[in-house]
C-alpha cells in the first residue's frame, strides 16, 4: 500500500503525523508513505530526520488582517493543488491522511476529488480550519475528545486520542530521583511550557522563586530555550542569596521526560493536545494555563474538556503571576484532592492511538483496493 500524508506548521501537528507513519510501517513493513507539507515550515527539516521523504508545497495561510494581499495567496494555493495532482499521479497513494496545516488543506482536497480515500486526525478540542474545511471529503475523522459532533459528522468520528511520545512510561520514582539529584520522598512539581517555553509561566515562578524554596517542595523547571537566559539569571540569584543550595532545578530542555514524568506528583504545562494526552496517559495531576497565542483559543477547550471532567485544575494566562504557585503549592499538600485528579484524568487516557488511527487508514486502503 502507498500512503500519502499531510500536514505540519507546527510541532502539534507534525508529532502526530509522524506517529501515524512509523504505526503504518510497523504494521505494514512494505508500505510506502510519502509526506507533503509546506515549505519553509518545520515539517521540512522534521520529517527527513524522522525517515520520510516529503515534498514542500508553495502554500501559505491568508492574510486576515490585510486581505488584499491574498490575491498571492489565492495564487500560491492554485499552484499547490496543481503539483498534488501530480503527486497523486505518480505516486498513486491507496489512502491519504490529514493532520491540519495548510499543506493539508490542498492535498487533502485534491486527494479526495482524485479518489483517494481520506482520513482526518484532529489533535485539539476545537477543530482546526482545514479539518473543518475537509470535513465533507473525509471518510473517517479520529479525534482526541468527546463531543466533535459539533465539528464533524458523527457517522465518521471515532475516538482515537493523540499519538503521544514513545518511551513516557516505565520510569522509576528512585530512577528519576537519582537522575536529577531529588529525594524520592519529597513532594516534587514539574513544570513544562514547551520546547519554546511559556513566558507567563516562567514570569510566575521568578516571582514566586523565595516562596517555591520554602515550600520545602522539589521543583523541576524547564524554561524552554527562548526565556532561559533571563530564568537562568534569576535562579542564579536566588541561589547566592540562599547559600547555593535549592530544591529547584532550572534547565531549557530535559532529555528524560520519562524520568521526569515519574518524579512529578504535579505537573503545571500549557494545554497542547499532545501534552494533555500524555498527561491522561500517565494519570497526572495538572495545572494548565492554557496559551493565548494560538487560533481560536483552542488550548482553552482542551482544557476545558478535563475541567468539566474534574481532571484537571485551569488558571488563566493573565491571572497566573497571582495565581498559578499558590495554587500549585496548595495543591500539592492536599493529598486527597491529588488522587482525585489522578484518577479522573485516567479515565479519560486513550491508549494506542497512532496504531489505532494507522488502522483505520489501512482499512481504507484496503476498501479502495
Amino acid at each position: 500500500m502507498n500512503y500519502l500524508i499531510s500536514g505540519g506548521g507546527t510541532g502539534g501537528h507534525i508529532f502526530p503525523a509522524v506517529s501515524i507513519a512509523n504505526a503504518l510501517k510497523e504494521l505494514d513493513p512494505q508500505c510506502k508513505i510519502l509526506f507533503v507539507g509546506a515549505l519553509g515550515r518545520m515539517e521540512m527539516e522534521r520529517v527527513p530526520a524522522a525517515g520520510y521523504e516529503i515534498v514542500g508545497l508553495p502554500v501559505r495561510g491568508f492574510n486576515r488582517a490585510q486581505p488584499w494581499k491574498n490575491v498571492s495567496v489565492v495564487i500560491d494555493m492554485l499552484r499547490s493543488m496543481h503539483q498534488v495532482r501530480r503527486i497523486i499521479r505518480d505516486f498513486k497513494p491507496d489512502a491519504g491522511v490529514g493532520v491540519g496545516g495548510y499543506a493539508s488543506g490542498a492535498a487533502m482536497k485534491v486527494a479526495a476529488r482524485m479518489g483517494v480515500p481520506i482520513l482526518l486526525q484532529e489533535q485539539n478540542g476545537f477543530a482546526g480550519v482545514t479539518n473543518k474545511l475537509l470535513r465533507g471529503d473525509a471518510k473517517k475523522i479520529c479525534v482526541a475528545y468527546e463531543g466533535m459532533e459539533r465539528f464533524f459528522p458523527a457517522d465518521k468520528i471515532i475516538l482515537t486520542g493523540n499519538p503521544v511520545r514513545q518511551n513516557l512510561e516505565g520510569g522509576s520514582r528512585k530512577e528519576a530521583a537519582g537522575h536529577f539529584g531529588l529525594d524520592p520522598d519529597k513532594k516534587t512539581i514539574l513544570i513544562i511550557g514547551g520546547s519554546l517555553g511559556a513566558r507567563t509561566i516562567n514570569e510566575s515562578v521568578i516571582r514566586h522563586l523565595d516562596e517555591l524554596g520554602k515550600s520545602g517542595v522539589q521543583l523541576i523547571w524547564q524554561t524552554g530555550k527562548t526565556n532561559y537566559d533571563r530564568c537562568r539569571e534569576a535562579f542564579d540569584a536566588y541561589q547566592a542569596a540562599n547559600g547555593g543550595k535549592s530544591s529547584i532545578i532550572c534547565t531549557a530542555f530535559l532529555d528524560r521526560m520519562d524520568l521526569a514524568y515519574a518524579i512529578a506528583d504535579l505537573v503545571i504545562s500549557r494545554a497542547g493536545a499532545s501534552s494533555i494526552s500524555e498527561l491522561c496517559l500517565l494519570g497526572k495531576p495538572a495545572i494548565l494555563v492554557p496559551s493565548p497565542n494560538v487560533a481560536e483559543d483552542h488550548q482553552t477547550h482542551n482544557a476545558m474538556a478535563l475541567v468539566r471532567k474534574d481532571a484537571a485544575i485551569l488558571v488563566k494566562d493573565a491571572e497566573a503571576a497571582d495565581r498559578l504557585v499558590t495554587e500549585a503549592l496548595a495543591l500539592i499538600g492536599d493529598e486527597k484532592r491529588l488522587a482525585s485528579l489522578r484518577n479522573n484524568i485516567l479515565t479519560l487516557a486513550q491508549r494506542d492511538s497512532a496504531r489505532r488511527i494507522a488502522e483505520e487508514v489501512m482499512k481504507l486502503a484496503r476498501e479502495k483496493k
